[in-house]
């Protein structure tokens, strides 16, 4: 754009940046609209404004949502800024939206999703030698969900690996990987594990040698029929013969 000056010549004409505040209203409409994250770069270019203004107009609105106890609130996760309820309505919202349906994870599924999440990229066997209990099925629900993604091929096996995808770190609502809680808080106590191992390394006693059983009564040898009528001798129990 030109504008023509008193001597006739023309000129570019001056570019009026927008402040963050002017962009805020048309911001909020935005983001309402978006089914994603949205980055700064495309906010950017859809209201023609510069990006550090964008990113100042969007820093504000995230302040005075937490200022003013909105609801719901405005955050940076996935690579762009979407809004979100707040923590301290899931119980409402769960029994308004949740509550009944049957797509939610099974305790299988967010085991193993913790699991790659933590060790990613990871193959199959790995995920299943942690759990100790086949993971092929497990698997093909998060692919399928969305939540994981084939991440190429173990360079020692040829296995192929998996990883968590944007879509999950939008879902557990965080920026990236490095937002993931640490494990230590869940890990057992360094002296408990240490007296559990010393348990289970502990010597088993060996059998005590269990006492003869008390003599009982000698069997008496059976008589051979046979033996005594060569010897002459009346079998024990029977009668004698009478000659006649």
């Amino acid at each position: 754009m030109t504008t023509e000056t008193q001597d006739g010549t023309t000129a570019p004409a001056a570019v009026v940046v927008p402040t963050a505040s002017e962009i805020e209203a048309p911001l909020e409409a935005l983001l309402l609209l978006a089914d994603e994250p949205t980055t700064e770069l495309a906010l950017a270019e859809a209201l023609g404004a510069p990006e550090a203004v964008v990113v100042e107009a969007l820093e504000s609105l995230a302040r005075f949502y937490d200022e003013t106890g909105r609801g719901f609130e405005l955050r940076r996760v996935g690579g762009g800024w979407r809004y979100w309820t707040r923590v301290e309505h899931a119980d409402v919202i769960a029994a308004h939206v949740v509550g009944g349906q049957t797509g939610r994870l099974s305790q299988a599924a967010l085991e193993t999703l913790a699991v790659i999440a933590y060790q990613q990229p990871v193959s199959r066997g790995r995920v299943a030698a942690i759990r100790g209990v086949n993971v092929d099925g497990v698997i093909k629900t998060l692919v399928a969900r969305g939540l994981v993604e084939e991440a190429g091929h173990d360079a020692e096996t040829g296995a192929a690996v998996f990883a968590t995808t944007q879509a999950f770190l939008e879902k557990m609502g965080l920026g990236s990987l490095d937002d993931l809680p640490p494990l230590a808080p869940h890990l057992p106590d360094v002296a408990d594990l240490e007296a559990e191992l010393s348990a289970l390394a502990a010597p088993v006693p060996a059998p005590q040698d269990e006492p003869a059983p008390p003599a009982g009564p000698q069997a008496q040898p059976q008589a051979d029929p046979d033996a005594d009528a060569q010897a002459g001798r009346t079998p024990t129990g029977q009668d004698e013969e009478v000659g006649a």
